[in-house]
């Protein structure tokens, strides 16, 4: 409830004050770059119901950060507005274009930490399955993204497959190592290769049917309701289920390698209430 608060006051304050915050949460920055920990409910564009985004306040942070005649800073990927962590911006036009390309070239090294349900079989590996944008008809009909496998098992004798492609499906590709287990959970090192949107959630949910703690959206398909928590989980959290609603995201972008000359290494601690479901559900942080 604290974060849904801190997300809404976020939305309220004047844009010299979210500036002022993301200069706070500066980690690192050089004359090409300008690296930040991204708070915790907070979009990076704007959209309908949305009064302050990153994208917003670039050109006001600019100036905090150099001087009053500084360009503003240019986005050079995105976070979901409930991820947290290590997010780069550029100081000029040229920087970010450069920065983009080595995105879309995939060669930018990403990590993400996820607190999950369940433990995923096996315990690492790569999960390669096409994502597409599809509409979820229920009685709030709604969209979502989920998997487009090119591969089924044929009904008549179990046998697998080729199905034709669909073409508006995009490859995505993540690998996943679990870090640790337990009260019914698993703490997850991420890395996806590609980056289609919500690319991790849906992997995680459909691919291993581990979603995400407190992913809310991809829990299920069809329905719009809270995720359903196993007793131990909701024991170890201390928590109902009828107020699981309340559970962020716990998604956390926990490191970033940027080839920029000499490759630059950036690592971001997850947030307060992340580690503090760490130690709930008794998940010990691997000591890097």
């Amino acid at each position: 409830r604290e974060l849904a608060a801190l997300s809404q006051q976020l939305q309220q304050v004047h844009p010299n004050v979210l500036a002022k915050i993301l200069k706070q949460r500066t980690v690192y920055q050089n004359e090409e770059i300008v690296v930040i920990d991204k708070p915790y409910g907070l979009p990076v564009h704007g959209g309908p119901g949305i009064k302050n985004c990153i994208a917003d306040v670039l050109p006001i942070l600019a100036k905090m950060l150099e001087n009053m005649k500084a360009d503003p800073l240019h986005l050079c990927h995105r976070l979901d507005k409930e991820t947290t962590g290590v997010m780069v911006l550029a100081r000029s036009k040229e920087a970010a274009e450069k920065i983009r390309l080595l995105f879309k070239t995939r060669q930018v090294e990403k990590i993400y930490w996820a607190i999950v349900l369940g433990d995923p079989d096996p315990v690492e590996g790569v999960v390669e399955i096409p994502i597409v944008e599809k509409e979820v008809k229920s009685h709030q009909s709604h969209y979502k993204m989920t998997l487009a496998p090119n591969y089924r098992l044929c009904p008549e004798d179990g046998k697998v497959m080729k199905i034709r492609k669909n073409r508006n499906a995009e490859s995505a590709v993540t690998r996943y190592r679990r870090l640790a287990a337990a009260s019914a959970c698993s703490l997850l090192e991420l890395q996806p290769i590609t980056g289609v949107k919500h690319q991790i959630r849906v992997h995680l949910a459909y691919g291993l049917g581990c979603p995400i703690l407190g992913d809310h959206k991809y829990s299920h398909w069809s329905k719009l309701a809270p995720q359903k928590l196993p007793e131990l989980t909701l024991r170890r959290l201390k928590l109902e289920q009828s107020k699981a609603r309340h559970l962020p995201l716990h998604l956390h972008a926990h490191r970033l390698c940027l080839p920029l000359g000499q490759p630059l290494d950036f690592v971001c601690k997850p947030p307060l209430f992340f580690q503090k479901t760490l130690r709930k559900l008794e998940l010990d942080i691997p000591k890097d």
